[in-house]
Formats: C-alpha cells, structure tokens, sequence
C-alpha cells in the first residue's frame, strides 16, 4: 500500500496542495485552525510526516519566556512548586513558554529585587514569592514602566505596580486553621501560632484572622503570641522544643509558614501521650508534611493545589503580557487544599 501523498493530505483537510506545503516546509505563516485541521487530517490518513506538522505547529505559536523568581533552594516545598510550574508550561497548547526559575537563597528586599531587575532584562513577565517591602516595590515599579509585569505569587504585595496576584484566601486559611485546632483538640489550653515573616502578607493575613476565629469562637482557649521562625527549621525546632517543656498545656500549634520539619522533629522528641495532646495545623504539602499525615501527627495541611495554582499563574501572566496598558491589578483566588492523615495520598 502506498504512503498518502501531500495531495491527498490537501484534500482530505478541504485544503489546496500550496497551503499544505506552505506548513510542511515553514515557509511561511499560517492560521491556527488551518494547521489543526491539517493534523486532523494527517492523523486520519496516516500521512508519514505528522511529526514534522507536530513541529511546524509549535513553531507558529507565540514563544514566551517567562521568569519565576522562588526562594529558599533547600526547600522541597519550592522545588515542588518549581517543577509544578515548568510541567504546566509543558502543557500549555496554545503558546511554547520558555520557564526561567531562579531560587534565591537569600531573603533580603536586595537579593529579591537585583535579581527581578535582572531577570527583566529577558522576561515577558515576572512571577515572584517574596515578602512585602518598599526595596522590591521599587524594582516592580522600574519593571512595570519598562514594560514587564510583574505578578505577586502565593504571598500579595503591596506594590502599586504589580500587575496582578495569584494566591488562595489567607482570611479564610486563618480561620480554617483555627476551626480545626478548636474542634479536634482534647480540651482548653494554650495554643502557638508560628510566622515566617511579618512581611509575608499571606502569613499575616491569616495570622490575624486566627486569631480572630479563637476570639470569637474558641475563647477558652488562650493564644500566645506569635513566634517568628524567619522559615528556617532549626528556628521553629528550638522555639516549639522550648515551649513544649515550658508549658505542659500546650494544645495547638499552627505553623503559619516554613518550619513545618522543625516542629515535627520537637514533637517528635516527646513521649506518644503528649504528642497525641498537640493539634498541629500547617500550610506545607512537601515530603516531610506528608510524613507528619502520616503519622498524625499533623492534624491538616492547608495547602495551595500543586496543579491549579501554576496553571491560573501562567493564565494570568500571558494575559497581561497582552494587557500591558492596564491600571488594575489582576487578582485570582485559588481554594487551598485540605489534607488529613485520611485523605493524604502516599
């Protein structure tokens, strides 16, 4: 049997025989739905060169390089989050992103705001989870009138510049964090909210509006003050491991942030009956929280879904490449994501 020719690619796809070789040999431009109703047909014939349409498809498309400036290398949960985003770039149809992911180690405004300021100087637009602070509201505002947006991910800005926030409702993350600790706790006591950063509006958000829940629902309960782990686990180790002796009716902890290995390794050092006491509610979805599930030793993860957060981000980057010219600030709220030791897959 012989192979089906170019003609009769052209006719099969309603299409005339130049049009065709005009695809086959990216000679020049042509329309979306022709090169789809093209590989249609190739698929339908068998037509021996439906990879090379594969190809000159994805080289019709609008190329974008996006930047995506994450923090702290050592995490697994930015890792997690990084490859979340490059996978979902990989997925995109209708345009070939190019993702540069940058970590930074360092969490000072300067760090954060060099390296946006650089990767500016290539990106179509700039994804970036850092803490609030006038030095990077600075760097947004000079990307912004060089044409760049720049798009707050997980954690809001105050920047007037920013283009646009992706993230989940911190309020509602707060508050949900208190209705578990309040419900499943053995009885009254004393309960410690943990913070990476006061800058990190996500975490204050929901630092305040813990604290709001237990006022209003769980008053006999009593909330100490916040403890800051500057999201280093060696922090949130000693503080939990300090309090834990120190105070023996201890009964909830939310680790409002990074430190989440930390903790569980204090809780871990306890005997089984005093660790059955502590509530702890989280925000991480990495491999060490997954093991805390498992364990229960975690109560829940309040986390953003590894799969619909990058997806809403790059929808919302490429429009606004597109919208550059805008004076609003684009926001899209994702539902966080519940976890339990009966609902975590392993």
């Amino acid at each position: 049997m012989s192979k089906p020719t170019i003609a009769q690619l052209a006719q099969t796809a309603g299409l005339s025989v130049s049009t065709v070789n005009r695809l086959l040999h990216g000679t020049g431009t042509v329309r979306p739905e022709t090169i789809e109703r093209v590989l249609d047909a190739a698929g339908e014939i068998g037509f021996y060169g439906l990879g090379a349409l594969r190809e000159r498809k994805r080289e019709n498309l609008t190329h974008r390089k996006l930047g995506f400036l994450m923090q702290q290398s050592h995490r697994p949960l930015y890792k997690m989050w990084a490859d979340a985003i490059v996978a979902a770039s990989s997925r995109r149809a209708d345009v070939v992103i190019e993702p540069d992911v940058v970590f930074e180690d360092d969490l000072s405004p300067e760090a954060v705001a060099a390296n946006l300021r650089r990767m500016g100087e290539t990106s179509d637009a700039i994804a970036v989870v850092t803490a609030d602070h006038p030095v990077v509201s600075q760097a947004i505002d000079e990307l912004r009138s060089r044409g760049v947006p720049v798009i707050a991910y997980v954690t809001d800005l105050s920047a007037a510049s920013r283009a646009g926030f992706v993230g989940t409702d911190n309020w509602k993350r707060g508050r949900t964090a208190a209705w578990f600790i309040s419900q499943t706790a053995t009885g009254p006591g004393k309960v410690i909210p943990l913070i990476g950063s006061n800058r990190y509006q996500c975490q204050d958000i929901s630092d305040a509006s813990f604290r709001s829940y237990m006022r209003e629902y769980a008053q006999d309960f009593h909330v100490s003050e916040t403890f800051l782990t500057h999201e280093e686990p060696e922090n949130a180790y000693a503080i939990v491991r300090k309090l834990i002796a120190e105070e023996p009716d201890i009964k909830g902890i939310f680790v409002n942030g990074g430190g989440i290995s930390g903790v569980l390794r204090a809780v871990r050092e306890q005997s089984p009956e005093r660790q059955r006491e502590v509530r702890i509610v989280c925000s991480d979805v990495g491999p060490e929280t997954r093991r805390g599930l498992t364990e229960g030793l975690i109560t829940a993860s309040l986390c953003h879904p590894l799969d619909r957060m990058p997806e809403e981000l790059l929808d919302v980057m490429l429009r606004l490449i597109e919208r550059k010219d805008t004076p609003s600030v684009e926001q899209r709220i994702v539902p966080f994501e519940i976890l339990t030791p009966e609902s975590i897959w392993t």
